[in-house]
């Protein structure tokens, strides 16, 4: 059943969330929706094409990527305002969540059209359930800054958080941001989740030491999620005993004399 227009008299927005890995982790309802808009704008074209070229959907495809994505933003909502349906999809998993979409969702909210989600496939909930790290409470980060002082900063902001934290890190990157991490984190655990639902899905647990010495070139590759353990109260009592032998001299250095 097609979906109704916007009350307004306009189009639909769908951000469509299509497979991380294995193309059978996708809804009948995103199969639908895909095959009856008018048009689908993608991260990459060529990617979206394969995918649905493998279901056997014709519909036309444009791309909208980080680069192209606010130049497109006003066409694509005169398209919406005039009546079309819309689908967003990215290259992997849910649109606007640490890829494109974002300034297209609220553009369309201010113009008063309809936006509907029709979720499926997320790699950060997908790592979040293999880590074995608590489920009750996560804060998702995105990708940790490129640079080095800036992602350190950034580690040692998240470090006394209570909640589990997932981030996205690149292959070229991790082996240096694992280095970050073990400085920061110590010996708390964390989980590397890779390839995620690909042949090669892999999860390495361990300290961020343990895990760096693990992560061979041949498992520097793919996509790759972060999911960091929360601070405990033993956390804090470990870093207090730490800080305080460092930061009380011998009383030889207090005094200067000896005595």
């Amino acid at each position: 059943m097609t979906q109704a227009r916007s009350s307004a008299g306009g189009g639909t927005l769908y951000l469509v969330a299509t497979p991380i890995g294995n193309l059978e982790d996708i809804t009948r309802r995103a199969l639908r929706v895909l095959s009856e808009v008018d048009r689908v704008a993608a991260e990459d074209t060529r990617h979206t094409r394969r995918l649905l070229e493998h279901y056997g959907i014709a519909v036309p495809v444009e791309s909208l990527f980080e680069h192209n994505e606010r130049a497109r933003v006003p066409g694509l909502i005169r398209r919406l305002q005039a009546g079309e349906r819309l689908a967003v999809v990215t290259d992997a998993g849910s649109p606007a969540v640490a890829d494109p979409g974002y300034p297209l969702v609220r553009a369309a909210i201010e113009a008063g059209i309809r936006v509907e989600s029709v979720p499926g496939p997320s790699a950060p909930i997908a790592a979040l359930q293999v880590s074995g790290f608590a489920t009750d409470a996560f804060t998702f980060v995105g990708f940790l800054p490129v640079k080095p002082g800036a992602r350190r900063r950034r580690l040692e902001e998240l470090c006394e958080r209570r909640e589990t934290i997932v981030a996205f890190e690149s292959p070229h990157r991790i082996a240096r941001c694992l280095a970050d991490l073990e400085a920061v984190w110590g010996e708390r655990p964390i989980a590397l989740a890779r390839e995620l639902t690909k042949a090669f899905e892999e999860v390495l647990r361990g300290s961020a030491r343990e895990v760096r010495e693990s992560l061979t070139d041949e498992k520097r590759r793919g996509e790759m999620v972060l999911v960091l353990s929360g601070w405990t109260r033993k956390d804090r009592a470990q870093r207090m005993d730490g800080a305080g032998s460092e930061a009380m001299p011998r009383r030889s250095e207090r005094t200067g004399d000896g005595t």
